[in-house]
């Protein structure tokens, strides 16, 4: 039976992207979380893990954020609901590092990351498949695509030869991005799901972020649909003060977005799923609580119908945290009332 995985959400920063430890950390997500989750109407949890939280420097596991994960499973089968279990980060590579992660210069770290799936699987393998499903790593960020799929087709092949019908989340390369999906190899191996997350347009989904380049470029009103900038607010925004966007045109990072963008978008990973008849998977997407409520009401709408008349499952970023489905002291934010009613709404 392969996995469901229609409607979920990120448990960030609880075993990926945190220094909570101890009773920090364990009081950040617990079953209760998991019990609300499947309450609402979601089917699953990507759940992110990195390789500092659950390794030391020297390659011993660490006991407490090894038991977390178990609990994690755990009370995701007592609630009924699925897991993808996600290797977030890396000590050699990072979606957010800028210079070339060792993953894909050195075949010692590749093999060490091969190393790392070995023990998860050894961890997990008794978890069922139409459960339980593993997502290699995310956010891939080669120079040249060749070499990640040099090092996913490696892990892949390593954890099929362990777990022969497990279900194994593949994404694209730079961020798992829906621009470099014709570059993916993609494994003649059926019991496969291809993911891609969606962040766009980036003025909307970070807006006044101050980690990206675009929510430092402009914090002045926005919209959506159409321009997210409309002309009268052009002059408010500023150079931008990252290389990759210096190149771009305001008529491309300004470009106007409705349903049939969306859509659009979405064409690589769309063909790659009809060529190679996979599931599809968004892991993550999601709008800033930095944004009008109104704006990320209505991006969330269309994107989630998008996504649901497409066949594509997802989960949103994140539970808790700044694009959040939960905010301050457990109140919820509406977006899952959103999403979840565009998700159940009949189809155009």
């Amino acid at each position: 039976m392969p996995i469901s995985i229609d409607r979920g959400t990120n448990i960030s920063h609880w075993l990926s992207q945190s220094d909570k430890r101890g009773a920090e950390r364990r009081a950040w997500f617990g079953r209760d979380d998991v019990r609300r989750i499947a309450d609402w109407g979601f089917d699953h949890i990507r759940l992110p893990i990195d390789e500092e939280q659950l390794w030391d420097h020297d390659g011993k596991q660490e006991a407490e954020a090894w038991d977390l994960l178990d609990a994690g499973l755990d009370w995701a089968m007592e609630a009924g609901i699925n897991v993808v279990v996600d290797l977030h980060i890396l000590r050699n590579h990072s979606f957010g590092q800028s210079d070339e992660p060792a993953l894909f210069s050195s075949p010692e770290e590749a093999g060490r990351f091969a190393g790392l799936w070995r023990q998860l699987s050894a961890r997990m393998r008794s978890r069922p498949c139409d459960r339980v499903a593993y997502e290699l790593l995310n956010e891939a960020v080669a120079s040249d695509p060749a070499d990640w799929n040099r090092v996913a087709l490696g892990a892949h092949a390593e954890v099929r030869a362990l777990e022969p019908r497990r279900p194994l989340v593949l994404g694209s390369n730079q961020w798992n991005s829906v621009f470099t999906y014709d570059q993916l190899q993609v494994p003649q191996d059926q019991d496969t799901i291809l993911t891609f997350h969606y962040y766009h347009p980036m003025f909307i989904t970070h807006h006044r972020a101050s980690w990206s380049p675009e929510g430092r470029m402009y914090d002045g009103p926005i919209r959506y649909p159409g321009r997210p900038i409309a002309d009268e607010h052009l002059h408010l925004v500023r150079k931008p003060d990252n290389h990759r966007l210096l190149d771009l045109s305001m008529e491309r990072l300004n470009k106007p977005y409705d349903p049939e963008q969306l859509l659009a978008d979405l064409e690589q990973p769309l063909r790659a799923a009809r060529r190679t008849g996979l599931p599809l998977y968004c892991g993550e997407f999601g709008v800033i609580n930095l944004a009008p409520s109104h704006v990320r009401e209505a991006w969330y709408r269309d994107i989630v119908t998008v996504f649901v008349e497409n066949g594509i499952g997802w989960a949103n970023w994140d539970y808790k945290g700044c694009f959040a489905i939960v905010g301050p002291g457990g109140a919820s934010t509406g977006i899952a009332e959103v999403m979840l009613a565009a998700a159940a709404a009949p189809k155009r």
